[in-house]
């Protein structure tokens, strides 16, 4: 074996020994009744077994099933604050809510120490420190809006944001009102415009597949584009983030801006990509913020069961903070798993898109 395979595998090796150790602090923690939130120290009664003594790792995690979506619908939330943070200002964040009643996470500084870690991975060239940025993606109850304005003051910058409401867009497109949509989208990118034209000095964006395309593309009918309107640098998730689209920006929307895919919600924070672009066909390839949450490709028919490198699963998610405990998830999306990067070494996951069992009824709206 050659000495830098070694290496690549002892990272490995550091890296589940971390993993193993933070699991054992954080169910510590949520099963303490000195810190644990009441629905944990709840559910500990009905399992038959102490998850604070006999937990050794990860892999313990199975015990306790399949996290159930229906869990996070409706309240009382302050069933989710653990009493370790008893008097923290909290703050409650909603999924989409596109299937009836929004799933909430509680927080109380997870948003800040997510996109503190991927500042870290953001190139100063592109991101420099200092700047302004704008927030081009949904507004409202979503953690989004504050994670990026926290990143921008994080870098030292200001953030500017728009209107923009999700829920909304959703129902015009379920309803075929395509004219509305349109509408409403232009109505997304004129505050856009309005900010960028107004001598910000922005240089950094975060926005959706979606709303890039729509920002690039009028520009582009003003004479202008992503690089002349001041954008240096430009962090984007959704699922319509595949590697055609994702070659289609580079060579057509861009004008030479850097790009970084993200893929995250609000239950798992926020996964950093390895480096994209035509050295591997723009594969996207992402790598959760572990030992903080993890991401496991698991069988469509048997969700205990990691499937081979290479291999299309579900998507199964495990956050893990002090905040939020969260073990199991099957997430509505499925990918490829991808083998530990240089950068990562843990497993990542590819070709993120809509769960099958799921996509056909899934309407993803600006993402």
């Amino acid at each position: 074996m050659s000495v830098s395979a070694t290496a690549a595998d002892a990272h490995v090796r550091a890296a589940r020994e971390a993993l193993d150790a933070w699991v054992c602090e954080v169910v510590d923690w949520h099963f303490d009744p000195a810190t644990g939130c009441p629905f944990w120290l709840e559910r500990a009664k009905t399992l038959g077994w102490d998850p604070r003594r006999e937990f050794r790792g990860f892999d313990d995690l199975r015990r306790f099933g399949s996290f159930e979506d229906e869990w996070l619908r409706g309240g009382p939330v302050q069933r989710w604050v653990p009493r370790g943070l008893a008097g923290r200002p909290v703050y409650v964040f909603e999924t989409g809510g596109t299937t009836g009643v929004p799933k909430t996470r509680i927080a109380c500084d997870d948003f800040r120490l997510d996109y503190e870690l991927f500042s870290a991975t953001l190139p100063d060239d592109a991101f420099p420190k200092g700047s302004n940025w704008l927030m081009l993606g949904p507004s409202g109850p979503r953690r989004l809006r504050l994670a990026v304005e926290h990143l921008a003051q994080y870098r030292g910058g200001i953030c500017f944001c728009v209107d923009l409401d999700p829920r909304w867009v959703i129902k015009l497109i379920q309803k075929g009102w395509s004219e509305h949509l349109h509408a409403y989208k232009d109505h997304v990118i004129d505050q856009a415009i309005t900010i960028l034209q107004a001598n910000h000095d922005i240089r950094c964006l975060f926005t959706t597949p979606k709303l890039l395309e729509a920002l690039a593309l009028r520009l582009e009918s003003m004479r202008s584009s992503i690089r002349k309107a001041g954008i240096t640098g430009i962090f984007s998730g959704g699922t319509e983030f595949t590697p055609q689209w994702n070659r289609f920006a580079h060579e057509e929307l861009l004008d030479g801006a850097y790009m970084t895919p993200t893929y995250g919600n609000t239950l798992m924070g926020l996964a950093a990509s390895a480096p994209t672009g035509p050295h591997n066909n723009y594969t996207i390839a992402y790598y959760a913020p572990q030992p903080r949450a993890v991401i496991e490709v698991v069988d469509f028919d048997d969700p205990g069961r990691v499937v081979e490198y290479g291999q299309t699963g579900r998507v199964r998610l495990t956050t893990l903070t002090k905040e939020f405990f969260m073990p199991g998830f099957l997430e509505r999306d499925e990918g490829e798993r991808e083998p530990p990067f240089e950068r990562y070494p843990w497993d990542g996951v590819s070709g993120v898109r809509p769960y099958r069992g799921v996509a056909a009824t899934t309407t993803v709206g600006v993402y």
